[in-house]
């Protein structure tokens, strides 16, 4: 078929309706679309990779691996789950958009993907030194539910707790957690004549908000879990100066019937180790 044959079916295809054209307007607005969606999901992308590196380095996360198999499960527990899956389905969108695009006819698919990989993964640890993941921490803190969703900061860990010794009694710790006064059973646990009032500890264990039971305890340094130090600052800031028994009961991690027996235990300038034993069963 020779060019003029070729120019005529064509033509003939177009007046019958069987080949539709678009303007070059349709083309731009399409082409400014496809753009448009995968610089979204770079950048969403370079985000959440930072907020990942942002909690790892920051929070309990990583430091229960220390403790070995017994460690397993705090590690599990307190894992950001949601921001990992979701960073992994941002990459295979953006993956799947530069498919689209006119640059992957241009170069082998497999470079541009690495090449795009390895400059969010850049992008996004350059993030980690700007206070951007700490923003995201101040709103989950606060109650932001889509952010807490995401970072893992609120809750109380079944398997390990980190924070401030206040109160060292025989067989039991009160730690200062983000989340309010924690009282830790440590009955047989080794090295726990190491561990002294205002020292910063991390512990892995079993139990749950109201009660838990130490298996391996370590003195840590607070620096190493910046997060959770920002936490119990929060929390406790109003009350460092004050003795424990002053602390209101919302916050102890007790039911509502336990917190009024030691708001009214304290109220009669009873120690702490007293009112807990009376009022926590």
């Amino acid at each position: 078929m020779n060019d003029e044959k070729l120019e005529n079916s064509i033509m003939g295809k177009i007046k019958s309706g069987q080949v539709k054209l678009k303007s070059k307007y349709v083309f731009l607005a399409e082409k400014l679309g496809l753009g448009t969606a995968f610089t979204l999901s770079v950048l969403l992308s370079v985000l959440f990779f930072n907020l990942i590196l942002f909690y790892l380095k920051e929070t309990d996360n990583l430091k229960y691996l220390s403790f070995g198999k017994f460690g397993i499960f705090a590690f599990l527990e307190s894992f950001p789950y949601l921001l990992v899956i979701v960073f992994i389905v941002l990459i295979a969108l953006s993956g799947y958009l530069l498919t689209k695009s006119d640059v992957s006819y241009k170069k082998p698919f497999g470079y541009l993907a690495i090449g795009m990989v390895v400059l969010i993964m850049i992008f996004g640890g350059i993030l980690t030194y700007t206070n951007l993941g700490q923003k995201f921490e101040r709103e989950a803190r606060k109650g932001n539910e889509s952010v807490r969703a995401f970072l893992p900061l609120s809750e109380s860990r079944n398997n390990g707790i980190a924070g401030v010794v206040s109160e060292k009694g025989e067989d039991y710790l009160i730690i200062q957690t983000p989340q309010g006064l924690r009282r830790i059973e440590t009955k047989g646990v080794e090295d726990i004549s190491d561990i002294e009032k205002d020292q910063f500890i991390i512990a892995v264990g079993e139990g749950d908000k109201f009660n838990f039971k130490v298996i391996k305890i370590k003195i840590a340094d607070k620096k190493d879990m910046p997060s959770i130090n920002r936490g119990i600052d929060l929390k406790f800031g109003d009350f460092k100066e004050k003795d424990i028994k002053f602390l209101p009961p919302e916050l102890l991690q007790f039911d509502e019937v336990e917190k009024t027996c030691i708001k009214e235990c304290f109220d009669l300038n009873n120690g702490p180790d007293t009112c807990f034993k009376k009022c926590h069963k």
